[in-house]
């Protein structure tokens, strides 16, 4: 007895939608209502979301302010993984004490990993492999 199995992807027709960057900062919210208009609007246009940007702030050498900014850019993994968006690239200029924004962007891409997206950091840190 052989058992079929089906590929996830299958091949069809080619489908007419042109991938976009949506500016996590200029979304009204990250709730699912707002989330679910959002890409209804989108694919009434044709647009589908590929990557999600945001801007963080981790200048300041404060716990608090840093875990802040960290749940700021979870709450914009779980909004990339509600779009559709493969990508949340994150962008920042400085950091004020890369021993508290190490460990705390680390978790936001185990986090970004289990949700299904990819994080991508335009900073001066990088995640280790």
């Amino acid at each position: 007895m052989s058992t079929l199995q089906r590929p996830a992807v299958e091949p069809c027709r080619p489908e007419e939608a042109t991938p976009v960057r949506v500016d996590g900062d200029a979304l009204d919210s990250t709730a699912p209502d707002y989330l679910r208009d959002l890409k209804a609007d989108l694919a009434g246009e044709r647009l589908v979301p590929a990557r999600l940007t945001v801007d963080a702030c981790f200048k300041e050498d404060c716990s608090l302010s840093t875990q802040q900014e960290a749940e700021r850019i979870r709450d914009h993994i779980r909004a990339a993984a509600f779009l559709g968006a493969g990508t949340l690239t994150v962008s920042f200029d400085s950091v004020g004490d890369e021993r508290k924004v190490r460990p705390a962007l680390a978790a936001c891409a185990e986090r970004a990993r289990r949700d299904g997206v990819t994080l991508e950091l335009d900073g001066p840190l990088a995640l280790e492999p």
